[in-house]
């Protein structure tokens, strides 16, 4: 595995928004269904020891994916992804929220915008998160985003590497 691949996690509060950039040495189509099926998502889309178990996804836009991170004691965090945009293999974009078990969204939620660019068998993914709302974008922070979702996107990586050797 590839050791000096390209991370960058910025957070600018005067726009309300956290930019990531992550490389990964894998080809765009398998970076596209790491971040869009379930079956591959459920397996890294939380940070170890943490799952993630999705109770349902529809890739569309309008569609929705509801998913619970769950904790190695049994805890439960919703969320629900809503996507507005799908441009297969370069972009989509969603609204993120918190939610309930009975799926009802904590809002306001952030509005994530994904684009993803392969040059040499190497992919990278942009990943713009706007907020509404700098207490909930500080809420974020403050209950550790970075450092959890930097655990994820590593742990993505190895996934990643394991699944192109097959």
């Amino acid at each position: 595995m590839k050791n000096n691949l390209q991370f960058n996690f910025t957070v600018d509060k005067a726009t309300k928004t956290i930019f990531i950039e992550k490389e990964f040495a894998a080809e765009l189509s398998l970076v596209w269904d790491a971040f869009t099926k379930q079956e591959i998502l459920d397996q890294w889309w939380a940070p170890q020891p943490w799952k993630s178990v999705t109770k349902y996804m529809d890739f569309k836009i309008g569609g929705r994916r509801f998913y619970a991170m769950v904790g190695p004691e049994g805890q439960e965090h919703w969320s629900i992804q809503q996507y507005s945009s799908i441009s297969p293999k370069t972009n989509f974009k969603m609204l993120n929220a918190f939610a309930d078990k009975d799926e009802n969204p904590d809002l306001p939620g952030s509005n994530w915008d994904l684009n993803f660019n392969e040059q040499n068998g190497m992919t990278k993914v942009s990943i713009t998160i706007k907020n509404d709302s700098l207490v909930r974008m500080e809420k974020m922070i403050e209950m550790g985003f970075k450092e959890g979702f930097t655990m994820t996107l590593n742990h993505l990586e190895n996934l990643l590497a394991t699944l192109s050797q097959k």
